[in-house]
């Protein structure tokens, strides 16, 4: 399959505990890597689905239950996973009137999502969910278009309504994803060379002068300045 300039959407997950206060960097890291994947058009909609799910192990399961958030491909459909430790409290499909203030959360992944349920394992409960991502059978694997540029728009989002600065651990939390986020991204760009035949090791070397030649800013830096200080 040629996949030009393009990149393996692997799967990831991240450890969390289930606050309310965690929501919000949940959804900045999902959509930070669903931009990098190229799907830009399911964000909205995978947003709403992680909210929900993390909403429902708060209610639940408890404020406070560790947890992780997966994410993958499954074939051209985006696949959601929660997992947490309680395989007691199933979700529930319930008849949630439009006023109602609780039990409307799996309603709400029903309508969203294309497909979900719930897979029970010895020391957990996966709740699911899948959006079909609107991909040819071509481009599953891959991210569409040329990767001109690599940008972290992930500790500059704030979904916060009011437009306060977000808490300590959203920065954190915003700041590991955007990490982890690029070392994948470099990962696979050098997968990427190295199935074309080209010199990896000698890439890294040409990448890290490069790297080394301009400034925190990407700006060229002035001749003689000795990088290494």
């Amino acid at each position: 399959m040629d996949c030009t300039a393009g990149l393996l959407r692997k799967p990831w997950d991240l450890l969390f505990v289930a606050e309310p206060e965690e929501v919000a960097g949940l959804r900045r890291a999902l959509r930070s890597h669903l931009e990098l994947w190229g799907l830009n058009e399911v964000t909205d909609a995978a947003q709403l689905c992680v909210s929900e799910l993390v909403s429902n192990v708060i209610t639940h399961v408890g404020p406070g239950t560790p947890a992780t958030l997966a994410v993958s491909m499954n074939g051209a459909y985006l696949r959601i996973e929660v997992h947490d430790p309680d395989t007691r409290a199933l979700p529930t499909l319930l008849d949630a009137g439009f006023e109602a203030e609780a039990g409307r959360g799996v309603a709400i992944i029903n309508a969203v999502a294309d497909r979900w349920g719930v897979q029970l394992r010895a020391d957990r409960k996966v709740t699911w969910c899948e959006l079909k991502a609107g991909l040819s059978s071509a481009q599953e694997l891959c991210v569409r278009g040329r990767v001109t540029r690599v940008e972290m728009p992930l500790c500059q989002r704030d979904d916060n309504l009011d437009g306060s600065p977000p808490a300590a651990s959203s920065r954190i939390l915003g700041t590991i994803i955007a990490e982890e986020a690029a070392i994948g991204m470099i990962a696979d760009l050098l997968r990427w060379l190295g199935a074309r035949g080209c010199d990896v090791d000698g890439a890294l070397d040409r990448a890290q002068t490069h790297y080394e030649s301009r400034g925190a800013d990407g700006t060229d830096l002035p001749a003689g300045t000795d990088v290494r200080t």
